[in-house]
């Protein structure tokens, strides 16, 4: 007979635990309800590649800014630069979770990517760049291949070069910073 008597007070020490378990992490709601998180929100909106937008806050957000300069040491290169805030490269081979403000970058010639960064700079190849003026496009990406987003739209910035044909000089040189207005 003692089990039917401990039977109602396991049910109700079962209920209580679930109860707790279901009450929420004790993050704070977000405007729409949804809890907020230090790595975002995912969104159904994707970019170019299919990759879904990780939404998060504008205080919290990683930025970037872009610089592209041709290379004097090599004809027709370009050598890239990024200046980065609230976001540091995480190394090969890194867990694929999200984690806030760290990630990789990718790279970006006229649309088509080039290149996956880890690291602040980069020079892209004569061959990217023939004669004429090209987008050149940096946008952060989390480790599990999210892409940061601040208001729904990407952490990203886009630099246009004009290469000339022998010369591969700059007819302007292009930056922008981690706001995204020109560079002074």
């Amino acid at each position: 007979m003692s089990w039917t008597r401990s039977l109602p007070a396991a049910f109700v020490a079962a209920l209580l635990l679930a109860g707790a378990a279901g009450c929420g992490s004790g993050t704070p709601a977000g405007q729409d309800g949804i809890a907020s998180s230090p790595v975002g929100k995912v969104l159904d909106d994707t970019d170019g590649e299919g990759r879904h937008y990780r939404e998060v806050d504008e205080g919290d957000a990683p930025g970037v800014g872009i610089e592209v300069e041709p290379d004097p040491a090599r004809a027709g290169d370009w050598d890239v630069r990024l200046t980065l805030r609230n976001f540091r490269f995480s190394p090969a081979g890194a867990r694929t979770e999200p984690a806030p403000g760290r990630g990789l970058a990718h790279l970006f010639v006229d649309g088509h990517r080039v290149a996956e960064l880890r690291t602040d700079r980069y020079r892209i190849p004569a061959s990217l760049v023939p004669r004429g003026t090209h987008q050149v496009t940096v946008r952060l990406y989390a480790d599990d291949g999210t892409v940061w987003a601040v208001e729904e739209a990407p952490v990203e910035r886009t630099a246009d070069i004009t290469a000339s044909e022998a010369e591969a000089e700059a007819e302007g040189e292009a930056t922008a910073d981690a706001t995204g207005e020109p560079a002074p």
